[in-house]
């Protein structure tokens, strides 16, 4: 007696339904894994302080972090939110960084105003060397707790994602 139909049906639904199981997995590991570091790891010159003027955020690709200039203090802001570690962007006309994935809110020293980021964003070490902004990459500071208010200042204007 050869391969019957039935049987051949059911092996080809085995294998169908095995490779299913296998790519939803593989789906779900992609989905729910945690991001990586990208950009440079390790010190990176930044240029001059005087090119980050007072209340500006400027992003550095290189570095995926944001330099911002909160009353004179220079701040090297991780681009991930704390949160859930999506990439938060500046909002020119409120003045702030805006996650637009869940609403989390910072001032332009990364300080958390609002939304369920536990904490505030997450910096870089930033030194002066002979006139010369040197960020370091490799080292994370956890953000400022909920409730820390140093360069807390009113939104210059309506928010970007229409949370603030």
């Amino acid at each position: 007696m050869g391969i019957t139909r039935r049987y051949l049906l059911r092996t080809g639904w085995k294998i169908g339904g095995g490779m299913l199981a296998l790519l939803a997995g593989w789906t779900s590991w992609e989905l729910l894994r945690p991001l990586t570091v990208a950009g440079a790891s390790g010190k990176m010159k930044l240029g001059s302080p005087a090119n980050y003027k007072a209340g500006t955020a400027t992003f550095v690709n290189q570095g995926r972090l944001w330099v911002s200039n909160a009353d004179g203090h220079l701040f090297a802001l991780s681009q991930k939110c704390p949160h859930l570690g999506c990439r938060v962007p500046f909002c020119e006309s409120s003045g702030r960084f805006e996650c637009p994935c869940h609403g989390s809110v910072f001032d332009i020293a990364g300080e958390w105003i609002s939304g369920p980021s536990p904490r505030g964003m997450d910096q870089h070490p930033l030194t002066v060397e002979n006139d010369v902004l040197i960020v370091d990459t490799s080292q994370k500071i956890n953000g400022p707790d909920h409730g820390a208010v140093a360069f807390l200042t009113d939104s210059k204007g309506p928010a970007c994602a229409g949370n603030g």
